[in-house]
């Protein structure tokens, strides 16, 4: 089968030709019809994170291997099952939970498998939706879409799963009249804006410095935007909030847009880190503690989540991001990733072979 992978770090995806896996025991081959381009993926092409001072994550050092067949936002349709699967399952369109673990360790066993040391995530290290067919370890992971447009529902794997669960742990701490800053109005952004209108949240000021995106924001259920292209930022989170904030969710995570939502919180407020653009951030210590700031990372979301965000997407009105349609091709994959890269994207780009 052909697939589109990187065969050596920070050089562009090449098409492939690897042999088609045949499934056995739980094991499911679905044909993929949509796959979605993430910023997760460029970051897979580079290697790695930037850690600021601290230097470059290698993602070799945590199990990266070439040529990589990335792509973690997958719908496909399953053509064929291991002997132990559900055979039923076979010509049915699903969603790909990607965000795999090693099935044994205490979080793995405990359904967080997101959070489990030795990951085995489809597309990063594991092959992925950037190809014909896609490989899935157990039919558990696959979500039932009926009803949903495949294209959006492909970006519900991540990007949809990764808003929810940063947008439930910032609902923690604030009530529904309490400000929520979501920063960076790029793709998962615009997701969480949605889904945090579908949760019933009445206060949501994005922050970004594209007027385009903050346009669309607002047609996605954001009700207060800040542009901070022109910098004051705080004092212009604050003003447009009408005092602190009591939640931030950091879409982008530089250090630069830590510091503007850290500056922006009230007493007692959240500070939920999600972007891996990289750098670092200088944490007054003092503050942290008089102030009871909370700072807490996400990372993706677990099957449960996934599963409550498909059923929120079925049962209401889910605002939708804006897709992008491009080719399954390594031509459509590179194009995507580039516009990823220099932020020429408005929403989400989904890839089909059709």
């Amino acid at each position: 089968m052909k697939a589109y992978a990187v065969e050596e770090i920070s050089s562009p995806v090449s098409e492939i030709e690897i042999e088609t896996p045949a499934p056995v025991g739980h094991q499911v081959l679905l044909r993929v019809t949509h796959s979605g381009v993430c910023h997760t993926d460029t970051h897979v092409q580079a290697g790695g994170y930037d850690l600021g001072s601290r230097g470059f994550m290698s993602m070799a050092d945590r199990g990266l291997t070439l040529p990589a067949v990335m792509g973690h936002e997958t719908v496909g349709e399953v053509i064929a099952v291991g002997d132990a699967a559900d055979d039923s399952l076979k010509g049915k369109s699903r969603l790909v939970f990607p965000w795999i673990g090693c099935g044994e360790c205490g979080r793995c066993l405990a359904d967080r498998e997101n959070y489990c040391d030795k990951s085995q995530a489809l597309g990063i290290f594991r092959p992925g939706g950037f190809a014909e067919e896609i490989l899935v370890p157990h039919e558990k992971y696959l979500v039932d879409i009926t009803g949903l447009d495949p294209a959006w529902a492909a970006t519900l794997g991540c990007s949809g799963v990764t808003s929810y669960s940063a947008a439930r742990k910032a609902r923690e701490h604030v009530s529904p009249d309490e400000t929520i800053a979501v920063i960076g109005a790029g793709g998962v952004g615009m997701m969480a804006i949605a889904m945090l209108s579908a949760l019933g949240h009445r206060k949501i000021a994005a922050v970004d410095v594209s007027g385009e995106n903050l346009r669309a924001a607002q047609t996605l259920g954001a009700t207060s935007v800040v542009n901070t292209s022109d910098g004051g930022g705080p004092a212009k989170l604050k003003e447009e909030a009408g005092g602190p904030v009591g939640a931030v969710i950091d879409f982008v995570n530089t250090g630069e847009t830590v510091t503007l939502g850290y500056d922006s919180l009230a007493k007692g407020g959240v500070c939920v880190l999600v972007g891996l653009f990289g750098g670092e951030f200088v944490m007054p210590t003092a503050v942290t503690a008089l102030k009871a700031i909370t700072i807490r990372g996400n990372y993706v979301g677990n099957l449960r989540e996934l599963n409550e965000v498909v059923e929120l997407a079925k049962s209401s009105d889910l605002p939708k991001i804006p897709i992008t349609p491009r080719l399954l091709s390594a031509e459509g994959v590179n194009s995507g990733l580039d516009d990823i890269r220099t932020g020429r994207v408005r929403g989400r780009i989904v890839l089909s072979p059709n």
